[in-house]
C-alpha cells in the first residue's frame, strides 16, 4: 500500500468514527457546545464538511479552488465564518448528508491524484498525500472538540502516525503564529503508538527531545489538551519552551485548553 493509499484509508476510517458520534443526535444534541469557544456540534461538522469540500476542489477542480483561496487570502476568518454560514442552517440530516457526501467525494478526489503529483493549497501546493494528513488532523482535532462534548472516549489508534508525522514536519506553525524566529536546530521526537509500537521522526542526535506518548502528542499538537496534563517531557530548552506553543495548523493558535481542564481521560 502506498502512503497515499494508507491516508485514504485511515481518513475514511476516522471520518466514520466522527460519523457514528453524530449520526443519532437529535436537534439538542447538535446544539451542544464544545470545548472551542462558541462552537457547537454544528459548527465542527459545518467546519470539517467545509474543509474536505476544499480538498476535493483543490484535487479535482483547481481554478476553482484557486477563486476561493484568493478570496480567503484577504480575510481567511473572514472566508471561513462565511463558508459556515452556508452549512449553520441546514437542519441537521441535511448537514449530516452533506457531511457524508462531501467527505467521500473529497477522497475520491486526493485517490485519483497521482502521488509525485501536488495540488494547490492555501500557502503552497502540496503532494496529496500530505494534504491528506493535513485533513486527517482535521478530523482528529473537531472529532476530539465533538467527543469531549458529548462525554465520549475516544480510543486511540495507530490511525495517528499521520498525525504525529505532520505536527514534526510543521513544527514551526507554533512559533510562525506567534512572530516568533524557529530555531535552525532539528528536533528529535521519540513516541510510543497506541499499539506499543515505537515512532522516531528527526536527527538521532539531535540535542533537543520530545518524548511520550503519541496520543497525548496528538493531542498537544492540536491544541486539544494543555501540556500539563499529558505525559510528554522535553530535554533542551528549545524543546521545552516548543511544548507550550506546539500547533500543527497555520493562523491563531486560539484559545486551547486550561490545565486540569481534562485531567483524567
Amino acid at each position: 500500500m502506498t502512503q497515499l493509499q494508507d491516508v485514504i484509508s485511515d481518513l475514511a476510517a476516522e471520518g466514520e468514527e466522527v460519523d457514528r458520534m453524530v449520526e443519532g443526535l437529535d436537534a439538542d444534541g447538535w446544539a451542544l457546545p464544545t470545548p472551542a469557544p462558541g462552537w457547537t456540534i454544528r459548527h465542527q461538522i459545518a467546519h470539517l464538511t467545509f474543509i474536505f469540500r476544499l480538498a476535493e476542489l483543490a484535487a479535482s477542480d483547481p481554478e476553482t479552488f484557486g477563486a476561493l483561496a484568493a478570496r480567503a487570502g484577504k480575510d481567511f476568518d473572514g472566508a471561513v465564518n462565511a463558508a459556515l454560514a452556508d452549512y449553520l442552517d441546514d437542519p441537521p440530516e441535511k448537514l449530516l448528508a452533506r457531511w457524508r457526501a462531501g467527505r467521500a467525494a473529497s477522497l475520491a478526489a486526493l485517490a485519483a491524484v497521482p502521488e509525485n503529483q501536488v495540488v494547490p493549497w492555501l500557502v503552497r501546493p502540496l503532494p496529496p498525500a500530505v494534504l491528506g494528513c493535513a485533513g486527517y488532523m482535521e478530523l482528529f482535532g473537531h472529532g476530539q472538540d465533538i467527543a469531549d462534548a458529548l462525554g465520549v472516549r475516544r480510543e486511540p489508534t495507530d490511525r495517528i502516525r499521520h498525525l504525529a508525522w505532520f505536527a514534526t514536519l510543521t513544527r514551526d506553525f507554533g512559533y510562525q503564529a506567534r512572530g516568533l524566529t524557529p530555531p535552525g536546530e532539528e528536533f528529535r521526537f521519540e513516541l510510543t503508538a497506541p499499539s506499543g509500537e515505537s515512532w522516531a521522526f528527526g536527527p538521532q542526535d539531535a540535542g533537543q527531545r520530545v518524548v511520550g506518548p503519541a496520543h497525548d502528542f496528538c493531542l498537544l499538537v492540536v491544541r486539544r489538551r494543555h501540556r500539563a496534563d499529558l505525559a510528554l517531557t522535553a530535554s533542551g530548552a528549545e524543546a521545552d519552551r516548543w511544548l507550550d506553543i506546539a500547533q500543527a495548523y497555520r493562523g491563531p493558535a486560539g484559545q486551547g485548553r486550561t490545565p486540569g481542564q481534562f485531567a483524567t481521560r
